[in-house]
């Protein structure tokens, strides 16, 4: 097995797996901060204690804490480059690998006959991070979690001015986990039957943060969820991701679902969502997609001027008054693709009002998107 030894800090020293080292350096690393000017914020905090080397990092909204097994003849604390360490432990041929940090602040990294040198900074101006107290957190239906989390997390928004807009909704009551995330434009609400007895909350989660969470998931099959005062940690298969609340009334999402619809019209997923993609590539420059239905099929088109146009009609079960509303595509197909099954339910009330994907037998997905208004 290969081996890295390292010397952090005067005194300190370990050695461990270069495999579990470059691993573990590649879970924090996304918890590096890319755009401050804090430069504490781009590093990688590493702590030496009996038997383990401790990694860290964050942005101070997200930070993600991992350690692996490491023989450690003394202790230490130092702050490195973060990603400037991980790509470069990345990049080490295999053999025995020498990381030291001395009092004049450099890592120096050796390996076979190659030597790299990387500044490194003050431990003491690292932030401090969340306490988690044993006993906090509560185990969560991992595969549940992680659907739900993929069904809503598009309809969030990726707009900073407005904070509360940029989390998903996270609720937890009996028996059951709710989600719900908007952009203003359209609305992702999922109904997931967990087991009773979970511990009640409510929390409004970056979706940014979720998305970490998504990514972590192949760590471990077990999910750990704890409700700190202004915080929510995650815990998976020994990595710890705890991310703020945010701040802020999230939109009272029942009161934005209409109680009724005028039509409705049930849909093959993959046709329905083959026929947006391809019409889709016709609406450029923030184009409309028109879907109009008329009795027995649905006609979607797109055109922009100067490009081209495209048209594509496929059956429909629809009787009644004809309709045609247009739509955002790209929010549109999204809505398509988060749906599960082979049939879906297209449901419309007037060419103004919103229109709601759903799946036909329940109502435990609901997709809520606004229209466009058309120019004749």
């Amino acid at each position: 097995m290969t081996s890295t030894e390292i010397m952090v800090g005067t005194g300190m020293k370990l050695t461990c797996a270069k495999d579990d080292l470059v691993a573990k350096l590649g879970v924090v690393a996304r918890g590096v901060s890319t755009r401050t000017t804090v430069q504490i914020l781009s590093g990688i905090r590493l702590e030496a204690a009996a038997g383990e080397l401790h990694l860290s990092a964050t942005d101070m909204e997200l930070s993600l804490r991992t350690s692996l097994e490491a023989d450690v003849s003394d202790p230490g604390v130092t702050v490195v480059p973060g990603r400037l360490l991980a790509d470069l432990a990345r990049l080490l041929p295999e053999g025995e690998v020498e990381l030291a940090a001395g009092e004049d602040g450099v890592l120096r990294v050796t390996c076979g006959s190659a030597s790299y040198t990387l500044h490194t900074y003050a431990a003491e101006d690292f932030p401090r991070l969340p306490e988690v107290e044993a006993g906090s957190l509560f185990t969560v239906d991992r595969e549940a979690f992680l659907d739900t989390v993929s069904r809503v997390s598009r309809a969030a928004s990726r707009d900073e001015s407005r904070p509360v807009l940029t989390g998903i909704l996270v609720r937890f009551e009996a028996g059951q986990l709710v989600m719900a995330a908007t952009d203003s434009y359209r609305l992702a609400v999922k109904e997931t039957a967990v087991e009773a007895g979970t511990t009640e909350l409510e929390a409004l989660v970056p979706a940014r943060a979720l998305g970490e969470v998504q990514r972590l998931a192949a760590l471990s099959d077990r999910l750990e969820i704890g409700v700190l005062e202004n915080q929510v940690v995650f815990e998976l298969g020994g990595t710890t991701l705890t991310t703020r609340r945010i701040d802020g009334q999230f939109p009272n999402y029942k009161a934005l679902l209409p109680e009724a619809f005028e039509n409705e019209v049930a849909l093959s997923r993959e046709e329905f969502l083959g026929v947006v993609r391809r019409t889709s590539v016709m609406a450029q420059r923030n184009a409309p997609l028109r879907l109009a239905l008329s009795e027995g099929e649905l006609n979607v088109a797109a055109e922009t001027p100067e490009v081209g146009d495209a048209r594509e009609t496929l059956p429909a079960a629809f009787e009644g008054e004809p309709l045609e509303i247009g739509f955002n595509p790209e929010f549109l197909k999204d809505g398509i693709e988060s749906m599960e099954g082979d049939e879906l339910l297209l449901r419309l009330i007037s060419p103004l009002r919103p229109g709601l994907l759903q799946p036909v037998d329940s109502e435990d997905f609901r997709y809520l998107v606004m229209p466009i208004r058309l120019n004749v």
